[in-house]
């Protein structure tokens, strides 16, 4: 998995919209069939991606890769990281994504990765240091998602990547459509300690590239987060640390 995810009331803009929703559900009946993005809106710099309340706090998160047919492939190992989800200034609960994607990309890349620093001013904007004085860059270039309210939550988002190294740049584009509801076991509970997730992806290539010179990855996983921290939890904990993006020692998502 190359990307992952307490409020106030609603904001206007995830009120319950019935279009987003259909939309989203029309757009996972055609996967694995994504031959271009979705056609998502461009989010502004600092228009993060919202999430439903029972999302903040610490989690512990493990993802499984799903064969064509929906069933894990017990060839591969799940992948286990720390997420956490917290309330932005709006009062909106939101990815802290520095230390999501530095958990992330530990998971996957070990000591690879170097640092992870989020763009001032620009929550749709990371850069990763990586080993051999490789530079990855990562910038949202689309979203929708279903209202915050919904039983199930959906997320589509659309990212360009670009990988700075020795040679000449190399660009791709992901697309990564979620959804996520609370466990089967947790309807009705106060305080969420389970969730359930499927991710669908899609790789492209780089605007204005043609597509019978790139190999596309279509890609399903099932996720499955379990609560370390109550949301109501005070204080700085190891998840608050984990921002700061200056590695020591080379070895620091």
């Amino acid at each position: 998995m190359a990307v992952l995810l307490l409020a106030g009331p609603a904001t206007p803009a995830l009120a319950d919209n019935t279009q987003n929703h259909q939309q989203l559900e029309a757009r996972l009946k055609d996967w694995p069939a994504w031959s271009d993005p979705a056609p998502l809106p461009r989010p502004r710099a600092n228009q993060d991606l919202v999430y439903p309340d029972w999302f903040a706090g610490l989690w512990e998160v493990e993802s499984l890769d799903l064969l064509a047919n929906g069933k894990v492939d017990e060839t591969l190992p799940p992948l286990q990281h720390l997420a956490q989800f917290q309330l932005n200034p709006q009062n909106e609960v939101v990815g802290n994504r520095p230390f999501n994607a530095r958990a992330i990309g530990q998971a996957l890349l070990g000591k690879q990765l170097i640092s992870v620093e989020q763009a001032p001013q620009q929550v749709n904007r990371q850069l990763a240091r990586l080993s051999d004085d490789r530079l990855l860059e990562t910038t949202v270039i689309g979203r929708e998602q279903t209202s915050i309210n919904a039983a199930a939550f959906l997320s589509d988002e659309l990212v360009l990547q670009v990988m700075h190294g020795a040679r000449a740049p190399r660009l791709s584009r992901i697309e990564t459509l979620s959804r996520y509801r609370p466990c089967p076991n947790e309807p009705g509970a106060e305080i969420v300690s389970r969730i359930c997730g499927e991710q669908w992806q899609q790789t492209y290539p780089a605007p204005g590239e043609t597509s019978e010179s790139f190999v596309q990855r279509p890609s399903r996983y099932k996720l499955t987060l379990t609560r370390l921290q109550d949301p109501a939890e005070a204080g700085e904990h190891p998840a608050d640390r984990a921002t700061q993006t200056t590695a020591e020692g080379g070895d620091d998502h």
